[in-house]
């Protein structure tokens, strides 16, 4: 073997030495990238904005994957818990969707039924009706015959409230004088007499308003309080 080819062979072993060298290097960096960063898990992220207090489906939440170490410990990583949830704030895009941001929708009682109607969104929710919420349901009904006076009637109190629904236009058709132009489906659990009583006043009352009732404050009101008329009024 002459020089030149010595030189040759002592060329091509170090370049093999710093082949070998470069890969450990990378095999480094990225052996301290994983123990950094560690292992990945799902997690799950809004895709548009929710309102509070609606349903949850799993439409609304985009699947992503993140380390592990990164994630919250109350981060939902399975979507199958949301049946039967709502939200309780609103959820903003790109947010990361934790337990705390979300509770069991109101269940009925034994004795109970879901009924509901659909409530003016100007004057019966006004916003600050939620799940949970008790409230006294007003109705006003004009008088049964010419020359009978309206009257305003609390049909139900203390209804809970199930589910607060999304505002819905009405139909464009409806004397806009005498109707409203939006509702939002008011969800209640109540007896068999209860929903009666509020399925009635939808359809047969000009006005079914919500009140709403102070927690702890659920004294049924006296029959004689039930009933107004503007002439009786002292």
């Amino acid at each position: 073997m002459n020089s030149r080819q010595r030189r040759g062979v002592i060329l091509l072993i170090l370049s093999v030495l710093c082949a070998l060298g470069a890969f450990a290097g990378v095999l480094s960096v990225v052996h301290d990238a994983n123990s950094k960063v560690g292992p990945e898990v799902t997690a799950y992220r809004v895709r548009s904005e929710v309102k509070p207090y609606t349903t949850l489906d799993t439409g609304q939440f985009q699947r992503i994957r993140m380390p592990r170490r990164w994630l919250s410990d109350n981060a939902v990583t399975d979507l199958r818990g949301l049946r039967g949830k709502i939200a309780v704030t609103t959820l903003h895009p790109g947010s990361l969707l934790q337990t705390d941001m979300i509770v069991d929708r109101p269940a009925l009682r034994p004795g109970q039924q879901e009924v509901a109607i659909m409530i003016d969104a100007a004057t019966g929710v006004a916003g600050k009706i939620t799940p949970g919420s008790r409230v006294n349901v007003y109705a006003t009904f004009e008088g049964k015959k010419e020359g009978d006076p309206d009257q305003s009637k609390i049909i139900v109190t203390n209804a809970r409230v199930l589910d607060v629904g999304q505002i819905t236009a009405l139909d464009p058709d409806r004397d806009k004088n005498q109707q409203p132009t939006e509702a939002v489906p008011i969800t209640f659990a109540l007896s068999t007499v209860d929903a009666q009583r509020v399925t009635y006043a939808e359809s047969f009352a000009q006005r079914v308003r919500l009140a709403l009732v102070a927690p702890g404050s659920e004294t049924s009101v006296p029959d004689k309080d039930r009933t107004y008329e503007l002439a009786t009024d002292k």
